[in-house]
C-alpha cells in the first residue's frame, strides 16, 4: 500500500519532538473520565487488570488498548484514547500489561515486546462476553509492536478483529534501544530504568533464588536490564535473541486486516530501521504515515484531542487516508 502522506502541523512549540514528548507523557491531563477495572485470570497463573470505559450508547464496537513500556491503562494516552473512543460510540478495554497495574503480578515473568500470549488471552475473554462483532486494536509503542507482532504471527485470527492503529512503534526493537541509548535519549533511557529496577526489586523479594543483588548491580543499561532480567525471565538466549524474535519488522508481510502505523520522523526513540517503509509498500494491508512532527507518543492536538486520536477513530471509521 502507498505510504500515507500526513497533514499533521502542530503549533510551534509542539514542533519539538523533546517538547511534544515530554508534554504528553507528564503534563497532559485528561479529566472527566472514568474506568471500571476487571481482572482476569491467566492460564498460567498469572492475571491480568482491565480498565473499561464506555459509550453513553449500546454498542457492539470495542477497541482494545496497549500502552507502553512501564506504562499502565491510567496514562493520558490511554486515558484520552479511550475517552475519544468513547465519544464516537466506541467501548474501551485498556490492558495494563502484567506488573503495571499497582500490584505485582504472581510469577517471576512479566511483560515484554512480543508477549502476543497474553494480548490472545484477552481477545478470548472478550469474544466469551459475545457482546461485540467489531473489536479494533491499538497500541503504542511496545503495546504497537506487540500487536503488530500478533496479527502477522502463524495464527488464526477471529473475523470480529476487524482494524488496528498503532503508534510511535520500535518495529526492530534493537535498533531503538540504539537511539534510547544516546546522549539526547539519557533522560528518557535513566526514567525507564530506575522504574524497571524498582519493579526488579519487588521482584527480588518474592524470587530471592533467581535475582541477587550482584545481578542488579550489573543493569547499567537497559540492554543490560534485558540481558539480566528479561531474557532469563522469558525463555530467550540473551537481550539481542529477545530483540531478534520479538521485533514486530518481520511479521509485517503477513498481516491481513487493515493496519495503520503513525511514527513521527522526529521521534528520538526510532531509529532508521524503525519506520517499514518496504513492508507498507509491500503489504496492501499496511498503511504507514511518517508525520514530520509528533515526538514519541506526543502528536498535540486541539480540545486536547491528539492527531493520533482523531487519526484512530477515522481509521476505524474506515477512512484510511
Amino acid at each position: 500500500m502507498p505510504i500515507v502522506p500526513s497533514n499533521y502541523n502542530p503549533p510551534f512549540l509542539f514542533k519539538n519532538g523533546h517538547f511534544s514528548t515530554i508534554y504528553a507523557g507528564i503534563l497532559r491531563k485528561i479529566d472527566g473520565f472514568k474506568q471500571k477495572r476487571e481482572r482476569i485470570d491467566l492460564p498460567d497463573g498469572d492475571f491480568l487488570d482491565l480498565d473499561w470505559s464506555f459509550s453513553h450508547q449500546k454498542t457492539t464496537k470495542l477497541t482494545i488498548l496497549l500502552h507502553g513500556l512501564e506504562g499502565n491503562a491510567q496514562r493520558p494516552y490511554i486515558t484520552g484514547s479511550a475517552k475519544q473512543l468513547n465519544t464516537h460510540n466506541i467501548d474501551a478495554c485498556a490492558v495494563n500489561f502484567r506488573g503495571c497495574s499497582g500490584e505485582v503480578n504472581r510469577l517471576y515473568s512479566s511483560y515484554h515486546s512480543g508477549a502476543t500470549e497474553d494480548l490472545a488471552a484477552v481477545i478470548e475473554h472478550i469474544l466469551s462476553l459475545k457482546k461485540y462483532e467489531e473489536i479494533y486494536l491499538k497500541g503504542f509503542s511496545l503495546g504497537g509492536n506487540l500487536i503488530l507482532k500478533y496479527l502477522g504471527e502463524d495464527r488464526s485470527i477471529s473475523p470480529n478483529i476487524k482494524m488496528a492503529v498503532t503508534v510511535s512503534v520500535p518495529c526492530n526493537l534493537y535498533n531503538s534501544l540504539k537511539a534510547l541509548l544516546t546522549p539526547k535519549n539519557k533522560l528518557y533511557s535513566n526514567r525507564f530504568k530506575k522504574h524497571l529496577i524498582a519493579k526488579l526489586k519487588l521482584k527480588q523479594n518474592v524470587f530471592p533464588d533467581l535475582l541477587s543483588d550482584s545481578d542488579l548491580k550489573k543493569i547499567i543499561t537497559l540492554k543490560d536490564f534485558d540481558d539480566i532480567y528479561t531474557s532469563r525471565a522469558h525463555g530467550f538466549v540473551d537481550a539481542l535473541d529477545y530483540y531478534a524474535k520479538c521485533s514486530c519488522l518481520q511479521f509485517l508481510p503477513n498481516i491481513q486486516i487493515p493496519t495503520l502505523i503513525i511514527n513521527a520522523k522526529n521521534d528520538s526513540f526510532l531509529g532508521p530501521e524503525c519506520y517499514p517503509y518496504a513492508a507498507a509498500e509491500q503489504n496492501p494491508n499496511l498503511y504507514l504515515e511518517v508525520p514530520k512532527y509528533g515526538g514519541h507518543v506526543g502528536f498535540y492536538g486541539k480540545n486536547n484531542v491528539t492527531y493520533s486520536e482523531r487519526r484512530a477513530v477515522a481509521f476505524f471509521s474506515h477512512d484510511k487516508s
